[in-house]
């Protein structure tokens, strides 16, 4: 009897490797070796920077919160204790669309922290 490989489906999970490579330079995207090696590398490097953009879309929020509260004399961090303080729980990515988008409305946030930290 004649040794059966399943080429389908041996066809399938290269054509699904070498779908993945596409857009790499050189042996990269058409030597199976490579495509195994240059899919897996990117496919941890998706999985590790999920993460990694959350933590700098927080740092970004961060930043601009930051910048628009000294616009006002006040710091960052002496802004959200003073909201703490006030049980006022928006959290960053709130504030700092507030801060980029709606001014008004931040100010009167900025008005309540300085509140807060002089009474």
């Amino acid at each position: 009897m004649p040794r059966a490989t399943n080429n389908p489906a041996s066809r399938a999970r290269r054509k699904k490797l070498m779908n993945a490579a596409k857009g790499n330079f050189g042996n990269r995207r058409n030597v199976l070796r490579n495509v195994v090696e240059t899919v897996e590398k990117g496919m941890t490097y998706a999985t590790r920077d999920r993460k990694v953009n959350k933590r700098n879309m927080r740092s970004l929020w961060i930043v601009r919160i930051n910048a628009a509260v000294r616009e006002h004399g006040l710091s960052y961090s002496r802004f959200i204790s003073a909201l703490k303080k006030c049980n006022i729980n928006i959290n960053r990515k709130v504030l700092s669309d507030m801060a980029m988008n709606d001014a008004p409305a931040f100010a009167k946030l900025i008005d309540v922290a300085k509140q807060a930290i002089n009474g």
